[in-house]
């Protein structure tokens, strides 16, 4: 047997090989960290909040003010930009997480509930996109789900007397298959006439518009008896969702379903065969079907599930959020902010639920933000627009803190020599 043909010899563990091939390990690994997706997410965040910040300051007053005589006294521009920041952010805080000013703690928790209740739609929703993502589908029309599934849970919610417990059951699941049907359609007329789902979802979000605006003025059925205004009557009491900490509180049993459904879609993708089949899809729909997956049924299957967890948004907002009754604006632009949720949370179950959370702490507090330091509230819009701005380009935030690109490997240096090398 030749040499080149014989086994290497091992490397000893402690031997000069052995630890530069560990350091070469833990190099990669650590440029993996650096560059993958959960740094850029974190660092999209980052990035849109310093930009935040300079537009907080450049609005400001006082900033507007002290930059007039910057030149005789400095400090004063540099003291009142950095009241103006850190006042609206502290004020983001409390109005979000926690409010250090208040009386007692049960108070003071009070805005991280009102955050879990604006989070619980967005995850519902997200969570929706994200599975639609990653069977390679954009479903954008999250608006006429939601609206469908609100006009379905609504109506058994007001109109149908069941006894309490199972009322709230029914009314749910009415609302599940209501948006299964809507996002259904667009699976089906995908896989049956090839029809683009971004086009399709687009339209059915104007006929679910103008259907439920056309039934809401439409006495005997989604309109209030007696009442001219486009608005259903309230929810009865039995099929609505209860209070987790009382009345005190906003957030209701509706966050339960959410993180309900953040471990069926985490169990679906990644321990069901199914799942299996909706990554493989999404991967690559050629090379699926060759492996003998049903495309068409794949597509059918996905945009139902996201359809039904998008509706689960609409189905929060009725029997948990406004139970006095709802008009056309039920979805209240959550349709679309899930889109940036999903694209925030990677499409992952629980990336999409902490991205949940950190856009509903956004909404929650940018009211006390605007409330208490006069900021407007269209700063907190472009903080989430540039989060998405961020999130969609990744080299653009690698060539901003010089990340290494995931699965590259650091080119060794090559030094120059001024040997000549005899023949």
């Amino acid at each position: 047997m030749s040499d080149a043909t014989a086994p290497a010899a091992p490397v000893a563990p402690g031997s000069e090989q052995g630890r530069k091939d560990g350091s070469e390990r833990w190099n990669q690994t650590l440029r993996d960290i650096t560059g993958g997706s959960a740094m850029i997410s974190v660092l999209a965040v980052l990035v849109a909040l310093v930009v935040g910040a300079i537009l907080i300051a450049f609005t400001n007053e006082r900033v507007q003010e002290t930059a007039g005589y910057f030149f005789s006294r400095p400090t004063d521009l540099l003291q009142a930009v950095w009241d103006s920041v850190a006042g609206a952010y502290s004020a983001l805080f409390q109005g979000a997480i926690y409010n250090f000013r208040a009386s007692s703690f049960l108070t003071a928790i009070r805005p991280l509930t009102e955050t879990l209740t604006f989070a619980t739609p967005l995850i519902a929703a997200g969570l929706g996109v994200g599975l639609a993502f990653r069977v390679g589908m954009f479903n954008i029309g999250g608006r006429g789900q939601m609206l469908i599934a609100a006009a379905a849970a609504g109506w058994v919610a007001f109109a149908v007397e069941l006894p309490a417990g199972i009322h709230l059951i029914v009314a749910v699941l009415a609302g599940l298959l209501g948006g299964a049907i809507w996002g259904g359609i667009v699976g089906l007329l995908k896989a049956r006439t090839g029809a683009h789902e971004v086009i399709v979802t687009i339209m059915l979000n104007f006929v679910a518009l103008y259907l439920i605006q056309f039934l809401l003025r439409t006495p005997g059925a989604l309109q209030a008896p007696g009442s001219n205004n486009p608005k259903t009557p309230a929810m009865a009491a039995t099929a609505v969702f209860p209070d987790l900490f009382g009345p005190r509180y906003n957030l209701h049993a509706g966050f339960l379903t959410v993180i309900a459904a953040t471990i069926f879609v985490w169990w679906l993708l990644s321990r069901s065969n199914l799942g299996f089949q909706f990554r493989a899809v999404g991967q690559n729909p050629g090379a699926a079907r060759v492996a003998g997956i049903n495309v068409k049924n794949v597509y059918f299957y996905a945009m139902a599930i996201s359809g039904a967890l998008v509706g689960l948004a609409g189905v929060n907002q009725v029997l948990g959020t406004l139970t006095t009754g709802f008009s056309s604006g039920i979805d209240a632009g959550i349709g679309f902010d899930a889109i940036t949720v999903a694209l925030l949370g990677r499409s992952k179950p629980w990336g999409i639920f902490a991205a949940g959370i950190l856009f509903g702490a956004f909404k929650a507090g940018g009211f006390a933000m605007q409330a208490a330091e006069g900021v407007p509230i269209d700063i907190v819009v472009v903080v989430q627009a540039l989060i998405v701005l961020f999130i969609a380009a990744p080299p653009l935030v690698r060539a901003m803190f010089h990340l290494p690109t995931p699965g590259t490997t650091k080119k060794p240096r090559i030094r120059k020599t001024n040997e000549v090398v005899a023949k």
